[in-house]
């Protein structure tokens, strides 16, 4: 699947914008982590992108977050790359993480709220103005963005890759798509 399709299954399946672009930014996130890990790009980036692709319709019914995606995703995406978008909502529905991806695409899609947050806390609500110490201070206050959950955003070390530099990646990623994020 390429990038074209895989927004087009967000367009179809999704109304909210900010949903979108929520999915897009995470998309964006993975893409860059798969290529400073040695990784499929593509493959990462499909997997941000459609991670939430049945939030509208199980937001109501948290534990069905995931697996309504894979009767939406059925042979569009295989059977990996679907358990690792059940798995970013191991809390609710029980498939834990286990693979890198796993564990990057539960980190890239809290990391994607925090640095959004970030941003829109700027004078021009720019993510150019955003540093990657402005995002470690935001990080530290648990009051900033509180839905976006610290723990996840530290599965990042469960890659081998140290909270700093992750939110680099993060925020460098987010920095590329600022047009389609509005930001």
């Amino acid at each position: 699947m390429q990038r074209e399709e895989a927004l087009k299954i967000l367009e179809e399946n999704l109304s909210n914008d900010k949903l979108i672009k929520h999915c897009i930014a995470v998309g964006a996130i993975m893409k860059y982590l798969a290529r400073f890990l040695g990784e499929d790009e593509n493959r990462w980036e499909i997997i941000g992108l459609l991670h939430d692709v049945d939030y509208e319709k199980t937001k109501d019914n948290p534990k069905l977050h995931g697996l309504v995606a894979e009767e939406i995703l059925r042979g569009k995406v295989d059977g990996d790359m679907m358990r690792t978008i059940k798995s970013h909502n191991f809390e609710n529905n029980g498939i834990l993480p286990e693979k890198k991806e796993d564990y990057a695409l539960i980190a890239s899609d809290s990391v994607s709220g925090l640095i959004i947050a970030s941003a829109l806390v700027m004078p021009h609500k720019k993510l150019e103005e955003v540093r990657v110490e402005t995002v470690k201070k935001k990080f530290k206050q648990k009051d900033f963005a509180r839905n976006c959950d610290r723990g996840r955003i530290q599965f990042c070390e469960k890659i081998g890759i140290p909270l700093e530099k992750f939110l680099e990646i993060a925020l460098n990623a987010l920095k590329e798509v600022h047009e389609e994020l509005g930001l």
